[in-house]
């Protein structure tokens, strides 16, 4: 190849020691476009909340056939895309690279880690969207029921509760145990027979244990702002360690303590 031909973005996921520093690069582009988000006029739109008041979506929402419904998620789903880029990739990397380094000889390497990123982000996304369903129905319940609003304190302490018991599940556990051994993943289903398919359900597969063990921390961005930057940072390093440090199991059951007291601090500091 002559000296000044361009590196194909190809040839750099084929290479298995420039793999890392890429899908680095990428994640920390992700972050980026969502501290530039956060600190832009249309912060806003990062919240789960409020977002078609008013402001440019309010006038797509206008113009659009069910846009108030529609609009909404959309810019949702366009969000959470970009935090699960930034937060959930980095905890999936053992079985991204693993997965490189068995496929960078074909000619298809590149496409076939695209499937499998493809498949993950799309179990996530499922979750997501059931989550915002779930808070569009509070929502309107809220505007039903005048209480609602002042006694929001309610569903944060809901939230943390059922966060931090759900650390000491069997089901929390199963799930972690899977997403801790991604070479078990790769045996299971890759066969290459079908590789493009094979490569998608790989990563789907992954991604559901992931939602499985990771569910409940995530759902805690609808307690502490889903536009908030730093609270994505915090959470993210949790679900990190647990997946990937040697130590990461034993990191639940603390967990699982100290949401459980956050949310009795809150149920006891409203009541009392």
């Amino acid at each position: 190849m002559a000296e000044d031909a361009p590196v194909r973005p190809w040839r750099l996921v084929r290479a298995p020691g420039l793999f890392l520093p890429l899908m680095g690069g990428l994640i920390g582009l992700a972050w980026a476009a969502l501290l530039l988000w956060e600190m832009s006029p249309y912060g806003r739109y990062l919240n789960h909340g409020g977002w078609t008041d008013v402001g440019l979506a309010a006038t797509i929402c206008a113009g659009l056939p069910a846009g108030n419904l529609l609009a909404p998620m959309l810019l949702y789903a366009g969000g959470w895309l970009l935090m699960l880029a930034a937060m959930m990739l980095p905890t999936t990397l053992p079985l991204l690279q693993r997965f490189q380094l068995m496929v960078s000889a074909r000619a298809d390497g590149a496409s076939l880690v695209g499937l499998l990123i493809a498949g993950y982000l799309l179990a996530w996304t499922g979750f997501g969207l059931a989550a915002h369903g779930l808070d569009l129905t509070l929502h309107l319940a809220a505007r039903q029921a005048p209480w609602v609003p002042s006694h929001a304190w309610l569903a944060g302490a809901a939230v943390l509760l059922v966060a931090g018991a759900f650390q000491f599940t069997p089901l929390k556990h199963h799930c972690l145990d899977r997403c801790r051994t991604p070479v078990g993943f790769i045996v299971q289903h890759w066969r290459g027979a079908r590789p493009g398919y094979e490569a998608f359900r790989l990563g789907l597969d992954h991604g559901v244990y992931c939602v499985g063990c990771c569910w409940a921390i995530m759902l805690l961005m609808f307690v502490v702002g889903t536009g908030s930057v730093g609270w994505m940072l915090l959470l993210g390093a949790v679900m990190a360690l647990e997946k990937n440090a040697p130590w990461g199991r034993k990191l639940s059951p603390p967990l699982g303590a100290a949401l459980i007291g956050w949310a009795l601090f809150i149920l006891v500091d409203n009541l009392l």
